[in-house]
């Protein structure tokens, strides 16, 4: 095996063992916030129940996508298929999409009085508090080693974890307001975790958009100074750049 070949195997084993570790997280922050949000009827707990099932179901998808795109090239992908993973970060924008969708129009029914009131527990105000500490964790974890892979997908899921801290924390505001005896407080706080998931969409887009369109890499006057520099070049000229930092197009 190629030293190119063994990093690329290395890359692939550490992003898929990043995904497993994050889907088993996932799958019991689910489970406690959707508990705890049924028991106190709380749209904005069950809401944020939603908002991090969809992060278990992104690491099931970003599994498959990695090994799909640590496949070597060949004639119908001569240049490789690095790209299939920076689709799937375009796909957990999808997800992030219809789960704001649903969060908007559920809140707005809880404003205009459909539904009964939600209930300010202990046990809920809990479940939040530690939700927003694992997530944190894993986000953390998550973000440094997909920097060091240099993957778009851990990146891309990264960032919709670490949506749950906010949302975690705007929802726990939320307890304490309704505790305090402002009820609609859950619904109007559910609209802010929809702009906290919005906010991570838009920015898994200004990512991986510029990678899917081919825009340029590095600058071309960077490229011709550090070529120009090198024993037994003589020129350099048509300079073009594509991908993404550390791994090939």
């Amino acid at each position: 095996m190629t030293d190119l070949a063994a990093a690329s195997d290395y890359r692939q084993r550490g992003v898929r063992r990043v995904l497993i570790i994050t889907f088993f997280a996932n799958i019991f922050v689910v489970a406690v916030k959707a508990a705890a949000g049924l028991s106190a009827n709380s749209l904005s707990v069950i809401a944020e129940s939603a908002h991090s099932s969809v992060d278990a179901f992104n690491n099931v998808m970003a599994l498959f996508l990695a090994r799909v795109a640590s496949k070597e090239p060949d004639a119908e992908h001569p240049y490789g298929h690095a790209k299939f993973e920076t689709l799937g970060a375009l796909a957990i924008v999808a997800f992030l999409s219809i789960a704001v969708y649903e969060l908007v129009v559920s809140a707005f029914a809880r404003l205009f009085g459909a539904g009964a009131l939600p209930q300010a527990t202990p046990l809920v105000a809990s479940v939040m508090l530690a939700s927003a500490i694992i997530s944190f964790v894993v986000a953390t974890y998550e973000e440094r080693l997909g920097r060091e892979f240099h993957s778009e997908i851990l990146l891309a899921d990264a960032a919709h974890t670490k949506s749950d801290v906010f949302a975690s924390i705007a929802v726990l505001a939320g307890i304490g307001l309704v505790a305090l005896g402002y009820p609609k407080a859950d619904a109007l706080f559910t609209l802010l975790v929809a702009v906290v998931i919005a906010r991570a969409g838009w920015r898994i887009l200004t990512r991986t958009v510029p990678i899917l369109v081919d825009q340029r890499a590095v600058d071309e006057d960077t490229i011709r100074r550090i070529t120009l520099e090198t024993d037994g070049v003589r020129d350099c000229f048509a300079v073009r750049s594509r991908g993404r930092a550390g791994i090939g197009a």
